[in-house]
């Protein structure tokens, strides 16, 4: 089970250490790419979480699915990690890390869910828009494609979230058929 708590900690310590060293850029890419091979590779965190799988095997499929990939700082992070008994929580450290890097940074995560793939000028005109709306500096822009929006837009960023799809105009259609509030009115 997650430790947002435990997580939280350890990627302060990281970030500190990567601070202190120099090396913040470096291990926040190296993060960025722990939390991607952890996003795509259900297997890899399942490996990581299973008790049966010993420590020292754990550590020899860090090291062959981050060889040459991340550098040493990362990899003796994990190797740490792993070590004191701690490698489950790995994505949720390499996640939390990235949202300290971010905070720290003053970059803010969007998140933008339309029903068709937008292109980089739209992309680029959304950002543009989001920054003048709101005192974001730096944004940094995710897009998602999702058919059962049907149209429009979902974004989503500072807990916040903008639902201008179609899927949900046709839900809310639904809602005030269903309610009979017209009939009220007549």
């Amino acid at each position: 089970m997650a430790n947002a708590r435990l997580a939280g900690r350890y990627a302060k310590s990281l970030l500190d250490l990567a601070t202190e060293q120099g090396q913040l850029e470096a291990v926040y890419a190296d993060m960025k790419y722990l939390h991607a091979v952890c996003q795509a590779s259900s297997e890899l965190v399942n490996v990581l979480r299973s008790p049966i799988i010993k420590a020292d095997q754990k550590n020899s499929i860090l090291a062959e699915v981050f060889k040459n990939k991340v550098g040493l700082m990362s990899n003796s992070f994990m190797v740490l990690l792993v070590k004191k008994g701690r490698e489950s929580e790995l994505p949720e450290m390499a996640s939390a890390f990235i949202d300290q890097y971010n905070e720290i940074k003053g970059i803010h995560q969007v998140t933008l869910t339309t029903a068709v793939a937008v292109s980089d000028e739209l992309k680029k005109s959304i950002e543009d828009k989001v920054k003048s709306e709101t005192s974001f500096a730096t944004v940094e822009l995710t897009t998602k494609t999702d058919e059962k929006l049907i149209g429009g837009f979902v974004l989503e960023f500072n807990n916040n979230l903008v639902d201008a799809s179609i899927a949900r105009d046709l839900k809310d259609i639904k809602k005030q058929f269903l309610n009979n509030e017209y009939i009220s009115k007549i």
